[in-house]
């Protein structure tokens, strides 16, 4: 996996491994923390993911540091960060102490994504793009798998304090982001990257695919196992497990699936997901059988590896000095649905959760019509089918 130890690859398999551990941990044990020692309700924890998702949504001002600080330097310092926030949260376990340690890693994990697909789709060609980000995102999975196994046997064996599993994950991020700040040269940037906000008009498409991926994504994370465990009662030692079942999937899956989108191409990937996403979602809405519930999250989860397909595309269509910022206008683009639609469908929910499910397969449907706009080979000039027509008609 790793021909040379110093290479731009193993950097970005590096950052790989140190992202999960934080935040997987982070993850796994919220819900728990805030309930048993800072005494959340309702109300305390929507504020909460509400703050967590608002660097998400203020991703595109990546750019304007991207003036003082390299993109390599940037994301090993946003692995720092990540970590500092995570190693802290179990020392302040109130409302305010909560709210600013939340933020301080959502700060760190949002800059680093950000980091992590403008690195990616900068150093890796464009022929070798499907293979190797299927690749980090099995890196990813192992990584997660391995954290969490960790923490439910902790759990499971000794009684150990919130405190010391939080600050043990952040410590081991912050470790992994000091080894890549100081253990890699420093790579030649091949192209010089813009430094504004960039929207072009010739985006539109990646636009549309990447806010609909924000939507598709929230219901899966927020409603999907939810529903395990609100109609099924689905206890938390199961859900991890859960989980971990899908890290272990993904780890095999992921990387068959990169070789599969860079042979039938972005447009057959996309169509294969959505369709795939419109008859999980109708299930949903419809699921009686815990068992039956179950496979329909780990079938959404393996879905969730195919919308790499997304970003290969941006690869080709993009002027390369445009992918730092537009990698940062994207995220920002995606959490615009993450800030939203959680409290909207959250009300849906209330009346009846199937219709939460129902508007998922109709967003689903939007993305396969917009999906199938995406030209056989993708290119600068030819970014969807319609450009590729009036071409043609052009010359006709």
């Amino acid at each position: 996996m790793f021909p040379n130890v110093r290479s731009k690859k193993t950097f970005l398999y590096v950052l790989a491994v140190g992202s999960p551990i934080a935040f997987a941990a982070w993850q796994a044990l919220l819900n728990n923390f805030v309930v048993e020692v800072a005494n959340f309700s309702g109300r305390e924890i929507g504020i909460l993911q509400s703050l967590r998702e608002i660097p998400g949504f203020l991703a595109f001002t990546v750019v304007f540091l991207l003036v003082y600080f390299r993109q390599q330097n940037f994301s090993a310092l946003s692995l720092i960060l990540l970590g500092i926030g995570t190693a802290i949260t179990g020392f302040f376990p109130s409302f305010l102490g909560l709210y600013l340690t939340t933020v301080l890693m959502s700060i760190g994990f949002h800059y680093l994504e950000t980091m992590q697909t403008s690195l990616s789709l900068q150093w890796l060609t464009k022929e070798e793009a499907p293979r190797e980000l299927g690749k980090i995102i099995s890196i990813r999975a192992a990584s997660t798998l391995g954290v969490l196994t960790i923490i439910y046997s902790v759990l499971m064996l000794f009684q150990t304090s919130y405190v010391w599993i939080y600050a043990s994950a952040g410590l081991s991020a912050v470790i992994i982001g000091i080894f890549c700040r100081f253990s890699f040269p420093k790579f030649v940037e091949k192209v010089e990257q813009r430094k504004e906000i960039i929207l072009r008009k010739r985006y539109w498409l990646y636009y549309s695919l990447t806010f609909l991926a924000g939507a598709r994504r929230q219901i899966f994370m927020v409603f999907a196992g939810f529903l395990l465990v609100q109609k099924f009662g689905f206890p938390l030692d199961k859900m991890i497990l859960l989980i971990i079942i899908n890290s272990a999937i993904t780890i095999w899956a992921a990387p068959k699936l990169g070789i599969l989108i860079g042979k039938i191409g972005e447009r057959r990937a996309l169509t294969f997901e959505y369709l795939g996403l419109i008859i999980i979602f109708l299930s949903y809405a419809v699921v009686d059988s815990l068992y039956v519930a179950l496979v329909l999250y780990i079938l959404d989860n393996i879905l969730f590896s195919m919308s790499l397909a997304i970003k290969t595309y941006f690869q080709k269509i993009a002027d390369p000095a445009d992918i730092a910022s537009t990698a940062g206008v994207s995220f920002t683009i995606n959490h615009i649905a993450s800030v939203l639609l959680p409290a909207v469908l959250g009300l849906v929910w209330i009346q009846n959760h199937s219709t939460v499910f129902v508007i998922g397969a109709f967003i689903a449907g939007i993305s396969l019509i917009l999906s199938r706009v995406i030209p056989d080979s993708p290119e600068q000039g030819i970014e969807t089918r319609l450009n590729t027509n009036r071409e043609k008609n052009s010359e006709i």
